[in-house]
């Protein structure tokens, strides 16, 4: 597979660059049990994605006799922590119940699924229940912060489904954004990730936070970013979308973008934004398409410079 790197980025996402260097409890049934459950309701969306980080995970080893024992000795407490995967109608998440957030959602999205006559005037935010008390944002939390309410996936994605649009308003799909770019350059890539549809069998849209370093003063580098409300929710320094599209013919093609979460200029063309997928694994620890070569020979990355 062959990838692109480019000179014109945009100057706030310069910082990616600079990050290259970067590499649950769950209430009511036992948290193994609850895994599971969600595990198995995920598989079958899971199964259509071609861009999904946790499939790339190493498959652990089998242990020997003494092993199986001493791992079932360690564990008959429980494990602190495990990835916490939610599948719903409109999305597959993997949340991050340090900052609050999502690590990463997956949406995909086709023509049929952008319409319906889905309200979202009937949509409220709301705590994530399936999430422990101690890890969950609330709307308390955003109230008098500055920020607003920033979807990861966008409400307006899941008109085809009434309770599929009520599902992108739980605060687990929700990650503090400044307000201006929420509502002009952000939105606008929301718009053209939809507008990809009318030219594309599929589009499937991976979109997270990012915290990366900037350099300080003393010539060091640091990762800063603030937190809001009483749960300490994370306040992102820019934000990811991966765009993976299914051609009709039967190519694949890869667009990546990398927005700050500060005021952008609305009228700059998007692809501006548009950075090497590389970058964006190496700074958020994740692998987007580890399994697409087994799907395609046909790849095309799209980054800035790129003829479209």
């Amino acid at each position: 597979m062959k990838r692109f790197w480019s000179s014109r980025w945009l100057a706030p996402a310069a910082s990616l660059a600079l990050g290259l260097g970067l590499g649950v409890g769950l209430t009511g049934r036992r948290p193994q049990q609850r895994q599971a459950e969600e595990a198995a309701a995920a598989t079958g969306l899971l199964a259509r994605l071609p861009v999904l980080p946790v499939v790339a995970a190493a498959t652990p080893l089998p242990l020997a006799p003494a092993d199986a024992t001493r791992g079932g000795e360690l564990t008959k407490y429980g494990l602190p922590g495990l990835s916490q995967l939610r599948s719903r109608d409109s999305y597959v998440l993997c949340y991050d119940p340090r900052n609050r957030s999502a690590l990463w959602v997956v949406e995909q999205l086709n023509a049929a699924g952008l319409s319906g006559g889905s309200d979202r005037a009937a949509c409220d935010f709301r705590e994530d229940d399936s999430v422990h008390e101690y890890h969950r944002a609330t709307n308390a939390d955003y109230r008098g912060s500055g920020f607003d309410r920033g979807h990861l996936a966008a409400a307006a994605n899941h008109k085809w489904s009434q309770k599929a649009m009520l599902d992108t308003f739980y605060l687990s799909n929700i990650a503090p954004q400044n307000p201006h770019l929420n509502q002009n350059a952000w939105n606008n890539l929301e718009k053209y990730s939809r507008s990809l549809t009318k030219y594309n069998k599929n589009v499937y849209v991976c979109t997270g936070p990012l915290f990366l370093p900037r350099m300080e003063a003393d010539g060091k580098m640091y990762v800063k970013y603030q937190v809001i409300g009483k749960s300490h929710v994370a306040v992102p320094t820019h934000f990811f979308k991966v765009l993976i599209l299914e051609k009709p013919g039967g190519e694949i093609e890869l667009r990546s973008y990398v927005m700050p979460n500060s005021p952008v200029d609305e009228t700059l063309p998007l692809e501006r934004f548009l950075v090497p997928i590389e970058s964006i694994e190496r700074a958020s620890g994740l692998l987007f398409v580890p399994n697409i070569l087994k799907r395609t020979s046909n790849l095309k990355a799209i980054t800035a410079g790129s003829k479209t």
